[in-house]
């Protein structure tokens, strides 16, 4: 799992990341939770999301939003980060211009800028959304929404209660050309707090669905970190 510096808009950016081993094999970003609230690269989620990912032949970049980590620049509410993401995903393409995809997922504000990431970039073709805090933040911007993803929520979370999100997700199902699937984790709070094996249950089942199964895997479980502290958002 290599360390990376790139390029950002505010400074450097912190990351890791994974080449795939075969040609034109698709990107994989995966997007942190709120940096203000405990939220990097190294979140179990996030880092369970990069193997997913991995683990399927993708080449897998993760990293820290500006100011966190080795991260340089300050929070932008938004603005920033989704500026940091693209330079991400263009520094990911540079390395592989001849990938034939691309997918983004996040958690929780990482799937609010995700979401908005996915809409500049046509080359986006699936998408995983955990916990996106649709209370918090506007996400009226998906109209519409170009590519079929993948939403995951717990029905015990108070920081992004299930009604807000359900309300996006029954919206993006009205549209026409995309797939909307959705996965309700029950007893799951916003961090998933003793549930994350339920929510990877169905990320993984989702991506075999639509990539193919996993022939081999890289991560074992016992490598996992322990979780970041507690996000907002």
């Amino acid at each position: 799992m290599p360390e990376v510096i790139f390029s950002g808009p505010a400074g450097r950016l912190e990351g890791r990341y994974h080449p795939a081993k075969t040609r034109r094999a698709p990107i994989a970003l995966i997007l942190h939770p709120h940096p203000q609230f405990g939220g990097t690269m190294n979140n179990q989620i996030v880092y369970n999301l990069y193997y997913a990912f991995l683990n399927r032949g993708f080449s897998v970049l993760r990293f820290n939003f500006r100011g966190v980590g080795r991260s340089q620049g300050a929070f932008d509410h938004g603005s920033g980060e989704l500026s940091d993401a693209a330079s991400a995903l263009d520094w990911a393409q540079s390395l592989n211009p001849d990938a034939r995809a691309c997918w983004i997922a996040g958690v929780s504000f990482g799937a609010w800028i995700g979401m908005q990431l996915l809409m500049r970039r046509p080359e986006v073709e699936g998408f995983i959304s955990i916990a996106p805090p649709a209370n918090r933040f506007d996400f009226s911007f998906l109209a519409p929404c170009p590519s079929s993803g993948l939403f995951v929520h717990g029905d015990q979370d108070r920081v992004a209660p299930m009604k807000d999100v359900q309300i996006l997700i029954e919206k993006l199902k009205t549209q026409r050309g995309i797939v909307i699937d959705q996965a309700v984790i029950p007893g799951a709070n916003h961090f998933f707090e003793n549930r994350v094996d339920e929510l990877l249950v169905e990320v993984n089942t989702y991506l075999d669905k639509r990539l193919g199964p996993v022939a081999e895997k890289t991560a074992p479980a016992a490598q996992l970190p322990a979780p970041d502290g507690e996000d907002a958002a």
